[in-house]
C-alpha cells in the first residue's frame, strides 16, 4: 500500500494509534486543530504547527513575500482560532535556498511579525537551514484558554445546526483565477478573490467569543474544504452532516465572476478550501440567540449552511436532492499535484 491510497488522514490515523495511549494525564495528541497541554486546573496551552512548501502551498512568483510571511502565520493562528483560544508565542523555522534575496526575507519577516505584532504574538525562535530548491515554512504557535471553554471536533451532536462565520469561495475563487490564467489586476473584484487567497484571516475573535457559549459544541477551520473539514467532524463525532448548496454564503463578486466563467460557484465553494473562517455546530435552540448575538458584535451573519445528523455519512444536497461532488477537499497524499488539479471543478 502507498500513501496515495491511505491518505493524509488515514496516514495520521495510523500515527496517532501508537502513541495516544502515552499522553500525559488531561493532554490531548494528535486528531484535532491543536494539541491540548494542561496548564494548571483551569487553563490548557494550545499548540499547533503547519508547514507551507513552495509549489505545493504557493507559487513564489505570483504572492508578494509580505503576503506569504502574513499567511505563513495566519494559517497556523487559524487553528487557535478554532478551538476558542488566544495565541501567545511563535516558532518559526525556514529552509531556504542560498540564492535567495535577503531583501525577499526582510519582506517575508516583515509581513510575518507585523501580523504577529497585530494577533499579541511573540517570536520566540524557531530554525534556519540550506534548501537546494523550494522554500519550506513551518511555524509552531502555542495558544492560552480556559480548559472547559475548548472547543473540538467530536462534540458535534445529532441535531445541531452547522454554521459559518464568513464567506466562503473567495479563496478558491483566487486561486482559480490565477492558475486558468484569468486573472485581471486592473479588475477591483479579481484583486479581492486574490487578495482572499494570499491573505486569509484567522477568526481569533470569532473563535474566542464562541467559546463562550455551552451551546456552541464542536468547532473547525476551513483549511482543506468545506466539505473535507465537515467530514473532520462527523468522523470524530461519529454523526452524520447534511450541507445545503444553496445555504452557502458567496460573496456577490465571487459568483459574477463564476457566471463569467462557467464554474459552479457552489461546488467551487464547497471544495476549494482555504478560506480560514471557522464551521461550528451549535444546539438548534441556542442558534436564534447567538446569531443575533453574533451579527450584533461582528456586523456580519452567522451563517447555517446545514445539520448534523445520524447518517454517519456526509450529504451535499441541491434543491433538495443528493449529489456527488467530483472534486473534494485537498487531501496531500491523495490529490494530484495542487497546482495541476483545477480542471476537475
Amino acid at each position: 500500500m502507498k500513501l496515495a491510497d491511505l491518505g493524509e488522514f488515514g496516514l495520521i490515523k495510523r500515527i496517532a494509534e501508537n502513541i495516544d495511549d502515552k499522553l500525559l494525564r488531561n493532554s490531548i495528541g494528535i486528531g484535532d486543530d491543536c494539541a491540548v497541554i494542561q496548564k494548571n486546573e483551569k487553563e490548557s496551552y494550545l499548540i499547533t504547527t503547519d508547514m507551507l512548501i513552495e509549489d505545493i502551498h504557493f507559487l513564489k512568483e505570483h504572492i508578494k513575500a509580505e503576503e506569504l510571511g502574513n499567511k505563513a502565520l495566519a494559517v497556523n493562528l487559524s487553528d487557535i482560532a478554532a478551538m476558542g483560544g488566544k495565541p501567545r508565542w511563535i516558532f518559526l523555522s525556514l529552509a531556504l535556498p542560498a540564492k535567495t534575496e535577503i531583501a525577499w526575507t526582510d519582506r517575508f519577516f516583515k509581513g510575518f511579525l507585523e501580523l504577529a505584532e497585530m494577533t499579541g504574538c511573540l517570536l520566540l525562535g524557531g530554525d534556519t537551514t540550506h534548501s537546494k530548491k523550494n522554500i519550506i515554512i513551518n511555524v509552531v504557535v502555542i495558544g492560552e484558554i480556559e480548559t472547559e471553554k475548548i472547543k473540538f471536533r467530536d462534540k458535534a451532536i445529532i441535531g445541531d445546526l452547522i454554521c459559518t462565520t464568513d464567506l466562503v469561495g473567495n479563496s478558491g475563487c483566487g486561486l482559480r483565477l490565477l492558475l486558468e490564467k484569468k486573472f485581471d489586476p486592473a479588475i477591483e473584484a479579481h484583486r479581492n478573490m486574490l487578495q482572499a487567497h494570499h491573505l486569509p484571516r484567522a477568526n481569533l475573535q470569532e473563535g474566542s467569543w464562541l467559546a463562550d457559549f455551552p451551546e456552541v459544541h464542536a468547532m473547525i477551520d476551513i483549511s482543506d474544504g468545506l466539505d473535507s473539514d465537515v467530514q473532520q467532524i462527523i468522523e470524530n463525532s461519529q454523526v452524520g452532516a447534511q450541507l445545503f448548496l444553496e445555504k452557502l454564503p458567496l460573496a456577490s463578486q465571487m459568483k459574477k465572476i463564476a457566471e463569467k466563467f462557467s464554474w459552479n460557484a457552489e461546488k467551487l465553494a464547497i471544495s476549494s478550501g482555504e478560506d480560514y473562517c471557522l464551521i461550528v455546530t451549535i444546539a438548534p435552540s441556542a442558534f436564534p440567540d447567538i446569531a443575533k448575538k453574533f451579527q450584533k458584535h461582528f456586523g456580519r451573519n452567522l451563517n447555517f449552511i446545514g445539520k448534523i445528523t445520524d447518517s454517519k455519512k456526509l450529504e451535499v444536497i441541491e434543491k433538495g436532492k443528493n449529489i456527488d461532488l467530483i472534486q473534494k477537499g485537498y487531501d496531500h497524499f491523495r490529490s494530484e499535484e495542487k497546482w495541476k488539479n483545477i480542471e476537475d471543478y
